[in-house]
């Protein structure tokens, strides 16, 4: 028997002061929530394999796509097809509050990094793959 996986998504995001944190991770898709603070930023990258919707719970920012830049807010959604590079800027006065959907999944499942620090130090070290 399967069980139903729910979430209130706007408020998931908001209750979670962490940069990154996996929701969910199935075989084809994964569910993350961000938080990004002020002045901070998601890290130009680049996802040779993997899609990406990013939709803003609140804040405001600047998505840029291959060189494209467009501001965001509350409500909008931002689709990054696999193999393109990318950002996500918080330029407003308030946090940056977001849940994406990577396809494949592109992070552990249940990892919880509390900034884009220690984000970035596990990636490099390996300890931040997708299960297999």
């Amino acid at each position: 028997m399967t069980n139903i996986v729910s979430f209130t998504i706007a408020t998931e995001a908001e209750k979670s002061a962490d940069f990154r944190r996996v929701l969910w991770t199935g075989e084809n898709t994964q569910l993350v929530i961000m938080t990004i603070p002020v002045d901070g930023e998601i890290g130009a990258e680049t996802h040779p394999e993997t899609d990406q919707i990013l939709t803003i719970v609140s804040g405001t920012g600047e998505a840029t796509i291959s060189g494209q830049t467009k501001k965001v807010a509350q409500g909008d959604l931002v689709v990054v097809p696999a193999g393109l590079h990318h950002n996500l800027v918080n330029s407003g006065p308030n946090p940056l509050v977001l849940y994406t959907v990577y396809g494949p999944p592109e992070h552990a499942d249940g990892a919880v990094h509390a900034t884009k620090e220690e984000a970035d130090a596990l990636e490099e070290a390996g300890k931040d793959e997708p299960p297999a």
